[in-house]
Order: structure tokens, then sequence, then C-alpha cells
């Protein structure tokens, strides 16, 4: 074998996870694997993977070596591409992370449509909102809401995302609805995270001046869907993104609050790590749901 294939047997042994699970996927005898590798690693004078009984590690050349023999093999496949005009397969495994509520309410449809377009492709979606390392823990990709503050990683912004505050009918029947920032202080919120004391929301009026004023909260929570159920049980006012808001909104289960003001909106991004090469198959993963959302999400279209 040539040291492209062994280039090749090694990045697919990294993104299986295993030499085990990568000889059942190139169907080639474990044993048949483990000395290819021993050889690439001879032939490198530098071990790649850390072998125990229990589990396998990638070192930190391991990790460099990769990221080059990726960008390497994905200039040849653009190469083979452009001479032979035919389109390479994508496969592989996608491990990839989002937002638990945008991840289970807008990205069904996106999956399953990519993946229909690819069946030898594989994925590992981890839906959290908790903030995960890339690197550390082997993920590819990263859906992520908000400013960006790790300068370690790159991003691609996806679409906006703008919020709502909103309230179910019952009540705003019993609370009165807010006409002032001043009413606006004195109800009572469902925040978002449970790490600051008090909630803040920055409110901008009709000559572009920001209101920002601290929120009295009656619930927190760090699940959007949860804070979306309380609010339309009637708990209180809940600023929320409107992806999460917009089919109760839609049904009358939510009504807008204070809508002549305006709020400040974050973007979604997708985010890799800085130093890896983006592999074919998050790249077009990428284009597909910027070409899919666009910057006038369809969730908003629900929202008058």
């Amino acid at each position: 074998m040539g040291q492209l294939e062994d280039m090749a047997l090694f990045v697919r042994i990294v993104e299986s996870g295993s030499i085990t699970k990568a000889s059942e996927q190139l169907d080639i005898a474990k044993s048949a694997v483990s000395r290819r590798l021993k050889e690439l690693e001879t032939s490198l004078n530098t071990q790649l993977i850390s072998r125990t009984t229990r589990r396998s590690t990638v070192t930190e050349a391991g990790q460099k070596y990769y990221q080059q023999a990726c960008s390497i093999l994905s200039e040849i496949e653009v190469l083979n591409e452009q001479i032979s005009g035919v389109a390479s397969q994508i496969e592989g495994t996608m491990r990839m992370t989002a937002p638990l509520s945008f991840g289970l309410m807008h990205l069904n449809d996106i999956i399953h449509n990519y993946a229909q377009q690819h069946p030898q492709l594989n994925f590992e979606l981890d839906f959290s909102d908790r903030h995960i390392d890339l690197v550390e823990e082997g993920y590819e990709m990263a859906i992520r809401i908000g400013e960006l503050k790790d300068s370690s990683y790159q991003a691609k912004r996806l679409t906006v995302i703008r919020r709502v505050l909103c309230a179910s009918p019952d009540y705003i029947a019993r609370a009165g609805m807010p006409q002032t920032i001043a009413d606006l202080k004195q109800h009572a919120f469902l925040q978002y995270g449970l790490q600051s004391k008090q909630g803040e929301i920055d409110l901008i009026d009709a000559s572009g001046q920001h209101h920002k004023i601290e929120t009295q909260s009656r619930i927190k929570a760090n699940n959007g869907n949860f804070l979306l159920d309380m609010a339309i049980k009637g708990y209180g006012i809940a600023y929320m993104p409107t992806f999460i808001a917009y089919q109760s909104l839609a049904e009358g289960k939510l009504i807008p609050v204070m809508a002549d003001f305006e709020l400040p909106t974050l973007n979604a991004y997708a985010v890799y790590p800085e130093n890896r090469f983006l592999s074919k198959r998050c790249r077009l993963l990428i284009d597909y749901i910027i070409e899919t959302i666009g910057d006038d999400p369809y969730w908003d279209k629900y929202i008058t």
C-alpha cells in the first residue's frame, strides 16, 4: 500500500473511533489494520495513537497528522472531481453538537434530507446546551448561538436569531399588559440560565435608544422548551428566541409583549477548531443549512 492509502486508513481509524470499527467499515482484518498503522508509525518515527487494553487515544502528533492528512486527501478528492467530472462520495462519521432546543426543533428535517443525499454518511449528534470543547471531545463542528468568545475556533454565520418578549393570554389577563418600561419592571419573568442572580433585558425604542432593565425571575431554567411550557401555563413573561416561541405565538398560546420595542438580535454560527481542516461533509452541511434556513428564517414568518 502507498502513503496515501495509509493516510486514508489512519483517517478512518480516527473518525471511526477505533481500529476494530475501522476494520469493520473497510472489511479488512483487524490484524491487517493494526499492522498497517504500526508500519505508518514506524515510517514516521512517531506514535500516532496511544493504545492500551481498554482504549486508544490519538496523540498530539496523531492529531496534527490527522488534520494534515484530511487536508491532503480532500485536495486530492477535489482534483479528481475536477478532472473526472464525478463528485466523490461523502462518507465517514460526522460528529457535531448543537443547542438542545434548536437541534430538536429545526435540525430534524435538515439532517434527514442530508442523510438521504449521502447514504454512506453516519452521524453522531449531541444536542446539548453545555459548552463542549470540540477538540478534547472529538467533535468536527458545533452550531452555537450568540457572541463567540473562543478565539481558537473558526466560524461561519448561518442565520439571524431574533428574540421576543411573550406571555400567555391568561397571565396578561391577570397581571395586565405592560405599556411602559416602568410597567414591565413590575412583572414576573422566566429566565434562561442559572448563573446570574438577575436577568437583564435590553429594549430599543423607536428612536434607537436602549433601555436596560433587570427582571424579577419567577422561574429560572437552562432549557428553552421548559420555559416555553411555563410561559404557556401563565407563570410570567418569557424572553426567548423566536425559533422556540414561533409556533405558540402563531397558535395564540402566547402573545407578544412590548411589541413597539425592538430586541437585540443574535446570530447562529457553525464553529470548528481553527487549526483543523474542515471536512467536505461538514462544508456541504454548512452550505445546506444556510441554503435551507437563509437569513429570513421560516420560523419568523409565523410572527406578525
